[in-house]
């Protein structure tokens, strides 16, 4: 596959628009192994049922094979997308997959799935380019970018969400790796960040800046993946925002078949992604528990599914899970509810995968179902990134995005590790005491 121009996830919701709630498209059509024989004719003995933490091994185990091996080695990047069976030859990356496929060195160091010199030596290498090489505009970079030269690709916008998935990353590198030249290059990345360039004279952040036109007109004006974006700001120790940015966003209510969870448009990635590192476990200000919001909004989300059994017949107890992906049709951001987007039966693991540590149970029968009962949605590195049993249609690719947002909340649920590093950071902490977590 050629590196054709792609769209964001959150450029497709700003496409939507804000209409998705209260417009919700109903009415829209719907686009084994053995290790030898028994007795003669007899058949093969199944393998045992792989334990829970197993199974989630294999998925972190694999997604850590893409960081490693869909990176460039002189210059850390990670590619946006690969082939799922390997051996891509695409160069474009994006920075947010950089700052999952830093979390994700830490955590193989941390499970030893490598030796930890050559992972400390990767760091260092990534966190160099990004402090001495890589163009930026105020601390901000480029949303997609060449791998081995970090030019911009695709014409992308300098993306404030994106820096800071990626700074997410560069933080948790210094908490993880007790060596000064890293802790020294990630802190000098995340101070240089101007957070109130990108706030342009508003309260809320704008979604990006581009040179031929600056500043985007849409802005992080609604709860959503932000709060990330929102907390490193505040937490600066040399360009901060203020903490009342943090009440400046919206956060409607919304509620279906009796659950009631803010949110601002359907995709469950908008419920997942600054858990990753921010632990919002037993904690809240004034206007909710994040991580309980994230709790419920996942039960909705596999009810949406479940009342989609009727057009969609493989939507089942044991297989649920619509979220931003790629589709038969290319990448498209769906889910619900409310429904949004052509669904059409398509299953994307990184929906279940992200939501581990707020519904385990259900997420880990889902992602046990998909791996035991379809194979061709299993490769290299991992669940590819969307398939449709009903159709036969399995994605080649996976992205690096939803491969990160499964591996880390894996690790999540089973230890905590990432949670507890990176909230080894005093600016993130500081930055949840200043808006009132308590």
């Amino acid at each position: 596959m050629s590196d054709a121009k792609p769209i964001s996830r959150r450029q497709m919701l700003v496409m939507f628009g804000r209409t998705a709630l209260v417009c919700p498209l109903l009415n829209m059509p719907m686009i084994g192994l053995s290790c030898g024989g028994g007795p003669s004719g007899s058949k093969p003995a199944s393998p045992p049922p792989l334990s829970d933490d197993h199974l989630l091994d294999q998925v972190e185990r694999s997604a850590f094979l893409y960081f490693w091996e869909q990176a460039s080695a002189r210059t850390g990047q990670v590619k946006d997308r690969a082939l799922a069976a390997g051996n891509d030859t695409r160069a474009v990356s994006s920075i947010a997959a950089t700052g999952f496929g830093l979390s994700a060195l830490c955590i193989g160091d941390q499970r030893g799935y490598m030796d930890s010199p050559q992972i400390k030596s990767r760091v260092a290498t990534t966190l160099n380019f990004l402090w001495n090489q890589l163009p930026n505009q105020n601390g901000f970079f480029h949303h997609f970018i060449d791998m081995n030269m970090g030019s911009r690709a695709f014409n992308s916008e300098i993306s404030s969400i994106d820096t800071a998935i990626l700074l997410c990353g560069v933080l948790t590198c210094r908490q993880h790796f007790k060596d000064p030249r890293i802790q020294s290059l990630a802190t000098q990345i995340y101070q240089r960040v101007n957070w109130p360039w990108m706030l342009n004279g508003g309260t809320t952040f704008s979604m990006g800046w581009k040179p031929e036109s600056g500043f985007v007109n849409a802005r992080w004006d609604t709860y959503n993946e932000s709060m990330m974006l929102y907390l490193l700001g505040i937490g600066s120790p040399t360009n901060p925002i203020p903490a009342s940015s943090w009440r400046a966003f919206t956060r409607p209510p919304f509620t279906y078949k009796g659950l009631t969870y803010i949110t601002t448009t359907a995709p469950l990635f908008i419920h997942q992604y600054s858990h990753a590192w921010f632990d919002f476990r037993s904690k809240r200000d004034s206007f909710a528990s994040y991580f309980e919001n994230s709790v419920t909004a996942t039960q909705a989300h596999k009810l949406f599914c479940l009342s989609l059994r009727n057009r969609f017949s493989d939507y089942q107890d044991k297989l649920w899970g619509i979220t931003a992906s790629d589709s038969v049709n290319g990448y498209v951001a769906w889910g619900g509810p409310p429904l949004l987007g052509p669904i059409d039966g398509t299953v994307v693991p990184c929906a279940a995968g992200g939501s581990l540590p707020f519904v385990p149970a259900d997420c880990i029968t889902a992602l046990r179902n998909i791996r035991n009962e379809f194979p061709k949605a299993w490769h290299r590195y991992g669940f590819v990134d969307a398939f449709n049993p009903l159709t036969g249609w399995y994605d080649p690719d996976v992205i690096g995005i939803d491969l990160g947002i499964t591996m880390l909340m894996a690790e999540n649920h089973r230890t905590g590790f990432v949670w507890d590093t990176f909230m080894k950071n005093p600016e993130a902490r500081a930055a949840m005491a200043a808006v009132g977590f308590k």
